[in-house]
């Protein structure tokens, strides 16, 4: 019996040394020695001060700016409260929140089809890209308000936009902050 004792106590303080604390250390160094960005939020610092991250999505609201996908997660972009609200297709608030949201797009962009994804949110709420489509959609708005040619903003859609991961996963899709970014560093908003 005190074998048996001694024996558990001595494999639980192995364990705990070896997957408590040398498994996330050698993990945590290998990530910050091959993804050093991503490691550390892949945040995006402007002028000495953290604008965003690359890796987590947040609201655009102002006409001036392309707008991310809907967010569940809790009251928007809340790392914290990161996952889907599983609310199910025919659920009432669901259908009510699609249909405000494809108003407010018909009403921006009159008889062109709205991109799916601008009306749906992520698994995880947190998502930082839209599609391609999704940010052709917004370009008659930008262009507009920017005071833009609708050419010069599908150039900048372009150049953000990305692939396909490794040319075979993903669907292609466009990082939303950079994208923004990118307006105001070339076209200050009026």
């Amino acid at each position: 019996m005190k074998q048996n004792l001694r024996i558990a106590i001595l494999m639980t303080l192995i364990t705990t040394v070896l997957f408590g604390l040398l498994y996330p250390l050698a993990v945590t160094g290998l990530a910050q020695l091959f993804f050093p960005a991503q490691a550390n939020g892949g945040l995006i610092v402007k002028q000495g001060q953290i604008v965003g991250s690359q890796l987590i999505g947040q609201p655009f609201s102002s006409p001036a700016y392309f707008h991310s996908r809907p967010s569940g997660a809790g009251n928007g972009y809340d790392a914290a409260s990161s996952g889907s609200p599983n609310l199910g297709p025919t659920n009432h608030q669901l259908m009510e929140r699609v249909k405000a949201d494809a108003e407010k797009l018909h009403a921006e962009n009159p008889g062109a089809e709205i991109p799916v994804d601008l009306v749906t949110s992520s698994g995880s709420g947190l998502d930082p890209h839209i599609s391609p489509a999704a940010a052709e959609f917004q370009v008659p708005r930008i262009a507009r308000v920017r005071g833009m040619s609708e050419a010069a903003v599908r150039a900048l859609v372009a150049q953000h936009s990305l692939g396909r991961q490794f040319g075979v996963l993903g669907e292609p899709r466009v990082n939303v902050l950079e994208l923004n970014l990118a307006l105001d560093a070339g076209h200050p908003k009026r």
